[in-house]
């Protein structure tokens, strides 16, 4: 029925080997996690925030169950960049930024997640809260895990090169 010529087999073996160097770069795993990171901090909460027709307790209410499912995602990112990173054979010279990954994500889902989330739980039930820096904190880690997942992702593209 369909004829296998020896050519095709050279060209579908070249494809498979592109695709496995591909997979075992860090670059998309990286890229990958910064797009759904800016995705939901970076453009999605504030927008929530600029609705008409949402109200403070009911924008943060979606946001807790949102961040938390974001550090979930996050966590398998983490995971998987890790994996790419070990199988690569790229975890000599990557230990220290997969160190201060899995620290800023861990820190975010075990500390300021939480707070955040019970800050959240005050203001629905129509207190105030005291004043506390853990916002300003989680932005910040947030900025240094873009930067740093830019950095790992486009430093292991002009490796690969």
């Amino acid at each position: 029925m369909f004829a296998v010529f020896p050519e095709s087999v050279v060209h579908y073996t070249a494809v498979f080997e592109r695709f496995r160097i591909a997979l075992l770069n860090p670059a998309w795993v990286c890229f990958l996690w910064v797009g759904l990171t800016v995705g939901v901090s970076m453009i999605a909460t504030p927008m929530r925030f600029t609705a008409s027709t949402i109200t403070r307790p009911v924008a943060l209410d979606v946001g807790r169950v949102v961040f938390a499912a974001l550090n979930k995602a996050e966590l398998l990112a983490l995971v998987l960049l890790l994996i790419v990173i070990r199988v690569a054979g790229m975890a000599r010279r990557w230990w220290a930024v997969g160190a201060l990954l899995t620290l800023i994500v861990l820190a975010q889902g075990v500390w300021l997640i939480p707070e955040l989330a019970g800050r959240t739980d005050i203001i629905i039930a129509g207190g105030e809260p005291p004043p506390s820096y853990a916002h300003v904190i989680y932005s910040s880690l947030e900025l240094v895990k873009i930067g740093l997942l830019l950095f790992c992702g486009f430093s292991t593209l002009a490796e690969r090169r």
